[in-house]
């Protein structure tokens, strides 16, 4: 079974520094940010299960981003952690759409028993219809199918279609060899000697029946760029 990740987004390198010993030793796999912009392209960009988020950072503040992450994802499970105890911000945070509101200073203990307990809760949830348009077609993320207008279908496995997920969510974007290990396969490529992105590549094309390469473009010495227009 693969390791359930978590993204923590906290400014404080000691408080960050301790979340993630804490969910390391609790055998979850890790990513981290200390400031609100870059959390906030984490956290609607990259694969986790869990999302920690503290409420007072720089660059973008943590309601700000459970508010848009909500809008792109919004089944994603969330709790925030702070310091800020007042009712208005609890209330504030779980209509925001937070499953939990822990407060600060909490032990390991506690930590790690709000995230099992979040991770069952969250783990039975239906996942959304997540339908994109292809052209000659469409994808469901979902059930990893792309469905072409002929009614011929090309099954993707898990990496395919999380490979998929994000070169679609970047719209347009050219993505880079190494955004893709760090955020979709969740290694860290200056220490990853891999050349097996490229045959996903190749073989994501063949499903997408993308023999001329219109669709997933190779960008010389970038990496990526997907044009999912029709």
């Amino acid at each position: 079974m693969p390791e359930t990740t978590i993204l923590v987004i906290e400014d404080d390198p000691a408080i960050r520094r301790g979340v993630v010993d804490a969910l390391e030793y609790g055998g979850y796999r890790t990513l981290e940010a200390g400031e609100g912009m870059t959390g906030l392209d984490l956290a609607l960009r990259a694969n986790y299960r869990l999302l920690l988020l503290d409420l007072v950072l720089p660059g973008r503040d943590g309601f700000s981003i459970l508010s848009e992450l909500k809008k792109h994802r919004p089944g994603q499970a969330v709790i925030i952690l702070s310091a800020r105890g007042e009712e208005n911000d609890r209330v504030r945070g779980l209509s925001l759409g937070a499953d939990d509101y822990v407060m600060k200073p909490f032990s390991v203990r506690e930590l790690l028993a709000r995230v099992e307990a979040v991770l069952r809760r969250t783990c039975e949830r239906p996942a959304p219809a997540e339908e994109r348009p292809l052209p000659g077609g469409r994808v469901d993320l979902t059930s990893g199918r792309i469905i072409f207008e002929d009614g011929s279908d090309s099954t993707l496995s898990e990496r395919e279609t999380g490979l998929l997920r994000y070169l679609l969510d970047a719209s347009g974007r050219t993505v880079s060899r190494e955004e893709i290990l760090r955020h979709v396969w969740g290694l860290d490529p200056d220490r990853t000697e891999t050349r097996t992105l490229d045959m996903h590549i190749m073989h994501l094309r063949t499903k997408l029946r993308d023999r001329s390469q219109e669709m997933l473009v190779t960008v010389r010495g970038k990496g990526w760029r997907f044009h999912a227009e029709p």
